[in-house]
């Protein structure tokens, strides 16, 4: 990574300027390096030497002449640099020598085979999905890609709940509310059981009870109503996942909620947490009965946060598990904390999922653990944080992250157009399922791909239908992940701008220019590289400069677990490629300067290639 190896000759530099110098402490230096906007001040830059000037008691132009001498005679950077210079008050910049950058083979940080489990989409098995359910499946789908590229070891889980009011409702309206209507997918027909067994609640509050009667009948597991349960969650699941496929999200293991309880792994859990002091029975009040996980007392600066420091309820009066409960049982296991396995058989091809019989695998045992959940779930998350605490696993609990992110709501325009009434004016309208209000994932694909099919002219390349599968996926990733999305139907079937298909769009011209090229490009070997121009165009050198920056990019996304940041890098590289092409003709002029062109050309694609593969997206010849 050339960002890393800059910092690391800096970093060897300052130390030996210290110890010339005599002084102490070098190894507490942090390195800040940071590319220019303007090229003129250099490629790279640090302003290190006027951090030490109060440590060293030098001027910082004293301090970086020092260091700059140093860094000359750096074995590792070699001849990276054709220039290096030092400006006032003390900053050192950096020029690169690009075409010794590009003879360079340049490595990721090594993740050293680190096990991640990613846990997303996670959507309760009681109807289609819809398009916030799309967004988490997206991001976590794309992290999967980043740590994977990266050189971990990811293991995709997606947790069914099984056992939840959602799934309970759902049967409840099977049970107890006709429908009828044209469905195709059984999916969409709970759909609408579901919102119409919600109706019924509203207007009968007496019959809810029916939930709490299906809920024990699930959770125990025999007769007829867990039957009925376990038969709709699979077959949605399997809709779920057969839908997810055609955005190329795929799955290594369904983890069953029910199968967490009947696996005894919450015994286990409560076993461990009941040796704690803070895991206790409510013998009195409103929660009496209830087993809680006592939080901290709330003190008067907090007092704005009650919500995040009362008692999590992890088992009702009534002898219900909540979801937390059997959340933290579930992590334990991830861990591999706990003395218990699940039995493994496959789903589908190459897909497997937990059960009372089958296979002993290798799965769970994690190093990491993401969850990619909404911010909604942020008190839950931290109660599961506060188990492996408590539990004396504060290495496990340090190692485990939320990767929260926004909901998606709906546009005025968008909600007016599905019945909803818009006349109080608000900004965006929440979807709902308990009132049937909300996009399907099948009716987004099916509206981007008439509207792609309509307006695209050659349609000789990817079908429309992938084209528009890629467009949702790119438009879920792009936005900040805690930015809610205000989705709208007209702004998401755009094909240009920032989006998807500008992306592909750009890969597949590069690959045309290539076509036309005389003679084959060759990034592979250092000798095949072309003469460099004595002076690079400016168009040149901010596509070089960009390529540049690709594996810290990726690197930082590893770290940080922000897709939407290669997002933001892959449009920047395909806005500067299209400059570049606008700017300066390939196929025309001088052999070398053709010559040149064209390798930049080769390695844009290449680049671009990586990019896409880690957003799941297409890598179309044409478009």
């Amino acid at each position: 990574m050339l960002s890393q190896l800059i910092k690391d000759s800096l970093e060897k530099s300052v130390s030996h300027v210290f110890t010339a110098l005599g002084a102490g402490g070098a190894e507490q230096v942090t390195i800040v390096l940071e590319q220019p906007a303007n090229p003129d001040f250099g490629d790279y830059s640090s302003n290190i030497a006027m951090q030490l000037a109060k440590v060293l008691r030098k001027a910082p132009m004293a301090i970086a002449e020092l260091i700059t001498t140093e860094l000359r005679q750096s074995e590792s950077l070699g001849r990276l640099f054709h220039k290096i210079d030092i400006a006032a008050p003390g900053f050192i910049n950096l020029y690169i020598d690009w075409r010794e950058w590009a003879g360079r083979r340049f490595e990721l940080p090594t993740s050293a085979g680190e096990k991640v489990i990613i846990e997303h989409t996670s959507v309760n098995p009681n109807k289609s999905m819809h398009i916030g359910h799309l967004r988490n499946s997206c991001i976590g789908d794309a992290l999967v890609r980043i740590l994977r590229r990266t050189g971990h070891n990811v293991e995709v889980h997606n947790y069914v709940d099984d056992l939840g009011n959602q799934l309970a409702d759902t049967v409840v309206g099977l049970l107890n509310v006709p429908l009828a209507g044209e469905h195709v997918r059984f999916g969409d027909y709970c759909w609408d059981i579901y919102a119409g067994v919600n109706k019924e609640y509203a207007l009968h509050p007496e019959t809810v009870h029916k939930r709490t009667e299906i809920l024990h009948a699930l959770e125990e597991g025999n007769g007829n109503t867990a039957w009925l349960g376990k038969l709709v969650a699979e077959r949605i699941v399997k809709e779920h996942v057969e839908e997810m496929k055609g955005f190329g999200i795929r799955y290594d293991l369904l983890v069953w909620e029910s199968s967490i309880l009947k696996e005894g792994f919450w015994a286990s859990a409560f076993a461990l947490l009941e040796q704690t002091e803070v895991f206790v029975q409510e013998k009195e009040g409103k929660l009496a009965g209830c087993w809680i996980l006592k939080q901290p007392a709330v003190d008067e600066e907090g007092a704005d946060s009650e919500e995040h420091h009362k008692d999590k309820v992890l088992v009702r009066s009534n002898g219900i598990l909540t979801y937390t409960a059997k959340d933290i049982a579930y992590h334990l296991w991830k861990f591999g904390l706990l003395d218990k396995d699940f039995a493994y058989s496959e789903f589908n091809a190459g897909l497997w999922t937990t059960g009372l019989t089958g296979e002993q695998l290798p799965f769970g045992g994690a190093d990491r653990v993401v969850n990619v959940i909404d911010y909604r779930q942020e008190y839950p998350q931290a109660m599961v944080k506060q188990a492996l605490e408590v539990l004396g696993y504060k290495k496990q609990a340090e190692k485990l992250h939320h990767v929260s992110y926004g909901v998606v709501s709906l546009s005025p325009a968008s909600a007016a157009e599905l019945g909803i009434d818009t006349t109080e004016g608000k900004t965006s309208y929440a979807m709902s399922g308990r009132q049937g209000i909300g996009i399907k994932v099948t009716e987004l694909v099916q509206l981007m791909e008439h509207t792609i099919e309509a307006t695209r002219s050659d349609k000789n390349g990817l079908s429309s239908r992938l084209i528009a599968t890629a467009a949702i996926r790119y438009y879920l990733l792009r936005f900040n992940l805690g930015t809610e999305i205000i989705f709208d139907f007209k702004q998401a079937t755009e094909i240009s701008g920032n989006t998807g298909v500008y992306l592909m769009y750009t890969y597949a011209r590069a690959g045309s220019v290539l076509c036309k090229a005389v003679v084959p490009v060759n990034v592979e070997q250092a000798d095949a590289l072309p003469e460099f121009p004595p002076s690079l165009e400016k168009a040149e050198l901010a596509l070089l400069r960009h390529l540049s920056t690709w594996q810290d990019t990726l690197y930082s996304a590893s770290v940080l677990l922000t897709p939407n940041s290669i997002c933001n890098y892959a449009h920047t590289l395909a806005s500067l490629f299209n400059n570049f092409y606008s700017a300066c003709p390939i196929l025309k002029g001088e052999a070398a300067s053709v010559s040149f062109r064209l390798w930049l050309t080769y390695k844009f694609q290449e680049t671009l290639r990586d990019v896409l593969d880690v957003l799941g997206l297409p890598k179309p010849e044409r478009m």
